[in-house]
């Protein structure tokens, strides 16, 4: 028994020292590096975004890095001005933003778009009509698709956001989308305005469910990771980080670090599937 123990312990420490040594080998690309590099754009991404400058930050002081949200549209069009090093985009750059800005495209994770409701509705399931239905303004009431006898309260994004192009291209066939509709700016605030309201509907980054929001299935499948990686969630997307040019210097080494094992390692730790 003592035997066995020693082993368990050993191997544990082993894994703790082989583990370390991998996360400080992906970092030691940014050794010897002084210098800032400025971020924005999609809020998708935020969570990752803010987990890897941490570390950098933390190991190399004499590297700031800053992150800010604003939606993918911002990210892009900010990038492509020079305002920022980095913009974080939740949908593919379109051809002529590629075309008049010289953009790279990296792709480093997938991640889904999903509804949430409330909690304490007991709504957990919608079919692709009933979600077009709801979010054009036609159903207006939660009864109708087996919730509470009170009023849906919409929520969504701004036109610039990503989350909010896919969700209205998958999700609802680039169908209308109601005028009352409350607008959030981020996938945080959507999920703290959902959270918050009993008879709210909105949608969010898969990355950014908790338990403070209750994912809805969609055709009977759920937004979860597991069906996103598998491709059966249809409402999934890639996150992009754009560089106008090809990235150099500082910048190269951050857009490497994403698509390490320590960086990809990260992705999967904040609810993203991992590209590698």
């Amino acid at each position: 028994m003592i035997g066995k123990r020693r082993i368990i312990f050993w191997v544990l420490v082993m894994g703790f020292f082989l583990s370390t040594a991998a996360s400080a080998g992906d970092l030691d690309r940014f050794a010897g590096e002084a210098g800032r590099i400025r971020i924005a754009g999609g809020t998708a991404h935020i969570p990752v975004m803010k987990a890897v400058a941490v570390r950098i930050m933390r190991r190399y002081p004499d590297i700031h890095i800053s992150i800010a949200g604003g939606g993918s549209g911002v990210g892009i069009k900010q990038v492509g001005e020079g305002l920022i090093d980095i913009g974080n985009s939740g949908r593919k750059p379109k051809k002529k933003e590629i075309a008049r800005y010289g953009l790279k495209m990296f792709k480093w994770s997938v991640d889904g778009v999903g509804v949430v409701v409330h909690p304490a509705n007991p709504v957990r399931s919608l079919s692709s009509e009933q979600i077009r239905a709801i979010f054009a303004g036609t159903i207006t009431r939660w009864q109708a698709v087996g919730g509470p006898n009170a009023p849906i309260h919409l929520y969504t994004r701004d036109e610039s956001s990503g989350t909010r192009a896919v969700f209205w291209k998958k999700a609802l066939n680039k169908g209308p989308m109601a005028g009352h509709a409350n607008v959030v700016v981020s996938n945080g605030a959507m999920k703290a305005a959902v959270s918050q309201d009993p008879f709210a509907v909105g949608y969010v980054s898969v990355g950014h469910m908790d338990d403070s929001v209750a994912g809805v299935s969609l055709d009977g499948m759920a937004p979860t990771l597991e069906n996103i990686r598998s491709g059966r969630y249809p409402v999934a997307r890639g996150l992009y980080s754009n560089t106008r040019g090809e990235p150099a210097g500082l910048v190269k080494k951050f857009i490497d670090y994403l698509f390490s094992a320590d960086g990809q390692a990260l992705v999967a730790r904040h609810g993203l599937v991992p590209v590698r």
